[in-house]
């Protein structure tokens, strides 16, 4: 039988190459149930994205989920052979928790690497990502990364275990004033933290990056995870895939889930990754496997945004997303001392969108919360956002400066005669729930949060909760209501802020627009 290609949509299609490439590179097609037993999942929830899991009772009474993860199904099914090596690849659709609490339907298709991994195994796996993102678009790159030369330094560092989860966090940000703040803070010695700068601020192509990495390789000692990194390297760099590959220490993995190499994968026109992978040895451990084991998946709904008019070569300028009021007016003069000027902006008007053609910059007006929307999604390339924002909201973006404006702090305040009565839960009252609720379970302190919109000073005053948690500028405000700050949450500044793909295939103008306010900013203080 033979059909049309004019029936398929372009995402099937995509799918059918996909499964084509793995087939004729030697894989299997692996089909699996599409239910578990919700047991085997709520047994290994640390390794799924999150804890919530679709389930259904079935008519045996069995509680069954649909799946939120196809690797753990396929290293359950697949027996364990630590000397041999098992390529297979699937197509299927998961369920996880979306951003509006409801659930979505997430079609993959990738491919597992199960048994004996070496150079030569990982190499293989990484070079069909590069030929799978090319299978969509040539435009693509893809990014690398290593847990085990992270963790390498860490321990040689002396950073505990206790203090690396927010440096991994500003290494994804790429913020890399704050990465070496915080291992200085750590104790850090001088040699350290110039390692560091080296590590994580590498974003480059194969040949400039392995002659950084090779540079710091002395810290290291030998038989080290950098030296089999870079051995992987080498033998990419030699591949036919070679040149859309980059290193970027700011991907970052889940190290109950993943040791060794990771990776994602960007298209010019998607703002988020749409393939992730890596090698993930602890899993297997942890489902009492001897094997190894490398793959990725390639998430197939987000080819719904490449539509015909997006194909089309995006334009040259830099999209910047200011926020609207006196803050935006501030940093505007800014990037117009920088070398950005857009005149039309600063005119009376209804306008919210300005261009320059000779700098190739594009601003917009927008409300503040709604920066990291804009950049997150990709209309805008970079930003400016509160540090307030970035916590509240944690988007998925590079905060890439400190812009030192807007300077004040996240506080909890209360009345002056307040006493915490620890035998209760602790009544706060803001408008900022996540930050508020990851401050107090660092604490180990339960607490009841009340979420207000604003006028949040009056919550304490009216007994409708003990203390606020709220932004603290002057304080004039507090105290002119019987309150005053009992405790810092952490000081807010207004930051850069760049979409992930934009930072990538807008690099240069990018980092030359940071370069530029970086120097402004500090000739400012």
């Amino acid at each position: 039988m033979k059909l049309k290609d004019s029936v398929f949509e372009s995402r099937e299609r995509t799918v059918f190459a996909l499964r084509e490439l793995y087939a004729e590179s030697g894989y299997e097609f692996y089909r699996m149930s599409k239910f578990e037993e919700y047991d085997f999942y709520a047994k290994n929830k640390d390794f799924l994205v999150s804890d919530n899991v679709l389930t259904f009772t079935d008519t045996n009474g069995k509680l069954m989920a649909l799946k939120p993860d196809v690797t753990l199904s396929i290293i359950k099914g697949c027996e364990d052979a630590p000397k041999g090596v098992r390529k297979v690849y699937y197509s299927e659709n998961v369920y996880r928790p979306a951003a509006d609490s409801s659930f979505k339907e997430i079609m993959q298709t990738g491919l597992e690497c199960i048994g004996e991994i070496g150079v030569g195994e990982v190499a293989e796996v990484v070079t069909l990502a590069v030929k799978s993102l090319k299978l969509i678009s040539e435009d693509c790159v893809l990014d690398l990364s290593d847990l085990n030369v992270v963790d390498a330094f860490m321990k040689k560092a002396g950073i505990t275990q206790a203090e690396r989860g927010e440096i991994a966090e500003a290494a994804k940000a790429k913020n890399l004033d704050l990465v070496c703040a915080l291992l200085k803070k750590a104790g850090a010695t001088e040699e350290a933290l110039a390692v560091a700068a080296t590590l994580f601020g590498v974003a480059d192509g194969l040949e400039v990056a392995i002659e950084k990495l090779e540079n710091i390789e002395y810290y290291f000692g030998e038989n080290s995870a950098l030296e089999e990194f870079i051995s992987v390297l080498r033998v990419l760099r030699s591949g036919e895939e070679g040149d859309s590959l980059r290193v970027d220490f700011s991907v970052v993995g889940d190290p109950n889930y993943y040791n060794g190499i990771i990776f994602k994968g960007f298209l010019r026109t998607i703002p988020s990754p749409v393939l992730t992978g890596g090698r993930y040895d602890r899993l297997m451990k942890k489902l009492k496997k001897q094997a190894g084991a490398v793959g990725f998946a390639v998430y197939t709904d987000l080819l719904d945004l490449l539509t015909e008019d997006r194909k089309a070569p995006a334009d040259d300028y830099l999209n910047v997303a200011l926020p609207k009021g006196r803050l935006g007016e501030k940093i505007y003069k800014i990037f117009a001392e920088a070398g950005y000027p857009c005149p039309s902006l600063l005119e009376e008007s209804r306008k919210l969108v300005f261009e320059n053609t000779e700098s190739r910059i594009r601003y917009f007006w927008v409300k503040p919360s709604d920066v990291t929307i804009y950049v997150e999604r990709g209309v805008a390339d970079v930003g400016v956002a509160g540090k307030d924002i970035l916590a509240e909201y944690e988007p998925e973006v590079y905060e890439l400066l400190d812009l030192k404006k807007g300077a004040c702090r996240m506080a909890v305040a209360g009345p002056k005669d307040f006493k915490d009565d620890k035998g209760r839960p602790l009544r706060v009252a803001t408008k900022f729930t996540n930050v508020t609720r990851a401050f107090y379970q660092n604490k180990g302190r339960d607490i009841d949060v009340i979420h207000l919109n604003g006028s949040i000073e009056i919550a304490p005053i009216l007994g409708l909760s003990d203390v606020i948690v709220d932004i603290v500028e002057t304080g004039t405000t507090l105290k002119e209501n019987d309150l005053e700050v009992i405790e810092t949450v952490f000081p807010i500044s207004a930051r850069l802020i760049a979409n992930k793909s934009s930072a990538k295939f807008k690099k240069e103008a990018v980092d030359e627009l940071v370069k530029r306010v970086a120097a402004v900013v500090e000739g400012q203080e």
